[in-house]
């Protein structure tokens, strides 16, 4: 196979090594060949030099990369992805790299990406299922993206992402007693991105609605000020209890098609972040440390924390100063 850079394949080097020795001027076989007399002369002198071996495809890679990323920084992006699981562009913000060299890095090292990963362990799965049509609104308020995820509470001492079991009693017996279960709402900006969560006992439909009514006033002071449409999925307490709300808002209900998360993308993203570097990121003694954990992970989102799909760039960066 020749190089993909090559004007000439083998066959066709070593015909101008031919006809060089059957007699013709190189002008003439520049021209028949469709190349330049330069490239004539070259194939010319290395079959001269080398023999038949020189018309062989060869790698087109410098002897010397001067300006190649050193090894070093090449380890500390590996191990960074390995350590904090995070994309190219926070990658790069850390460790003072172009985003670019960090892709090149990765691809050569053959490092799956993200969304081939499982978000806890890092481990290579199968990835899930995605809209066939990507698409992003061209003004924030346009549409914002509501869901809820549910966390299993921490017990007084910490635990296994509360699964529902408090740690040893006095007696060091395990205690069965149910702790329940953090319910996180959020809504998400499509166009900028710009996320709100809050920390509920329920996901009931006043609970919802009352949601919404806080999250529109959050996006109303980060300049979000007209909310347009409101997308779900088709829970009984989104279907039912948002029609007051959404009148109020002047917003239109939109729906995803049954048994299709994927749909709701953009907020189904943000409750995967908000469990690799929110709620499973560190070791919590207790729920209501995780939950103070929150708003500053929050803040940090919407205001410093690079965002691949915006270029690197933080959500508010898309919208107007307030």
């Amino acid at each position: 196979m020749s190089h993909g850079n090559a004007r000439t394949t083998f066959h066709g080097r070593l015909l101008i090594v031919q006809r060089d020795q059957a007699g013709w001027p190189q002008a003439h076989i520049a021209a028949a060949m469709g190349v330049s007399r330069k490239c004539v002369k070259t194939w010319i002198d290395r079959f001269a030099d080398e023999g038949i071996v020189g018309l062989r495809d060869r790698s087109s890679r410098p002897h010397s990369m001067p300006t190649r990323t050193s090894a070093d920084v090449e380890a500390r992006v590996l191990q960074m992805r390995r350590r904090e699981r995070i994309g190219r562009d926070q990658i790069a913000h850390e460790l003072g790299v172009p985003p670019r060299t960090v892709s090149r890095i990765l691809a050569r090292h053959r490092v799956p990406h993200l969304t081939d990963c499982d978000p806890m362990t890092g481990e290579v799965i199968r990835a899930s299922r995605a809209t066939t049509v990507r698409y992003e609104k061209s003004r924030p308020g346009e549409l914002v993206h509501m869901d809820v995820k549910k966390l299993g509470k921490i017990p007084a001492g910490g635990g296994w992402r509360g699964r529902g079991q408090t740690a040893s009693n006095h007696q060091g017996r395990l205690d069965k007693t149910r702790v329940g279960y953090d319910y996180v709402h959020s809504l998400v900006d499509d166009h900028s991105r710009l996320a709100y969560s809050e920390i509920l006992p329920d996901e009931k439909g006043p609970t919802c609605a009352a949601f919404l009514a806080r999250a529109a006033a959050y996006f109303a002071a980060h300049g979000i000020t007209r909310i347009e449409r409101v997308m779900t999925d088709n829970a009984w307490a989104y279907k039912w209890s948002l029609r007051e709300i959404c009148a109020e808002l002047g917003a239109r209900q939109v729906f995803i098609r049954p048994h299709c998360p994927w749909q709701n993308g953009k907020v189904e993203r943000l409750n995967r972040t908000l469990q690799t570097e929110w709620a499973y990121r560190q070791v919590f003694t207790s729920n209501d440390q995780r939950a103070e954990a929150l708003a500053p992970w929050l803040e940090n989102y919407n205001t410093r924390r690079r965002h691949s799909a915006l270029g690197g760039l933080p959500p508010i960066s898309r919208l107007l100063p307030t």
